[in-house]
């Protein structure tokens, strides 16, 4: 899975219709709601869209036909196998009906452009979680977790004894990581590992 690497915007006029999509990455639900409300235009005759993060999608027509414009904007999102994207496709209406296809293609067809001009980063899957680390272990298990791609040291925050981390561990080094932090240190630091699902 891929996400956009920032917002990207392309317009088109089809049958003196003006069309404007705006699409984004987005963490959470809550930013999805944002972008929408920020990129919607209250001038225009519709402000359609869709976004999906993980499992969890929605889509919106605003007032035009149902199913003709939210769901082909989400089909743009997930035939590019794009995750934690939002998509605004913005509508003046320009005097002729388009009717039922033509709303889809011209929905659908300017989310697809507006997706497929942006640059897009590999989504990795991680799994959060926090390591307890003396400062006798803690230069070494740092410069050992950088060197682990795609894991992130979120936080850290120091106790009088060493640093706790926080972490993101990519879910494909989960494990090869926790054996690691428990090698390097003669087994005093150890990773936990939530329960991730198959």
């Amino acid at each position: 899975m891929f996400t956009l690497n920032g917002l990207e915007t392309c317009s088109q006029d089809i049958k003196k219709s003006r069309f404007i999509a705006w699409a984004g990455p987005v963490a959470d639900e809550q930013a999805a709601k944002c972008f929408i409300e920020e990129r919607s235009d209250a001038t225009a005759s519709h402000n359609c869209w869709a976004w999906r993060i993980g499992q969890v999608y929605r889509f919106n027509d605003d007032g035009e036909p149902s199913g003709t414009a939210g769901k082909p904007i989400l089909q743009a999102i997930d035939g590019q196998s794009l995750d934690c994207i939002a998509v605004v496709v913005t509508r003046w209406f320009g005097g002729v009906l388009l009717g039922s296809g033509g709303l889809m293609r011209a929905y659908g067809g300017t989310a697809a452009i507006c997706l497929r001009n942006g640059g897009k980063t590999q989504l990795v899957a991680t799994v959060e979680t926090t390591l307890d680390c003396g400062f006798s272990d803690l230069a070494l298990v740092k410069a050992r977790l950088l060197a682990v791609p795609n894991l992130r040291i979120k936080a850290e925050t120091f106790t009088d004894s060493g640093a706790n981390l926080s972490l993101a561990v990519p879910v494909s080094h989960a494990t090869e990581v926790a054996r690691m932090v428990l090698n390097l240190t003669g087994g005093r630091v150890t990773l936990p590992l939530p329960q991730t699902p198959p």
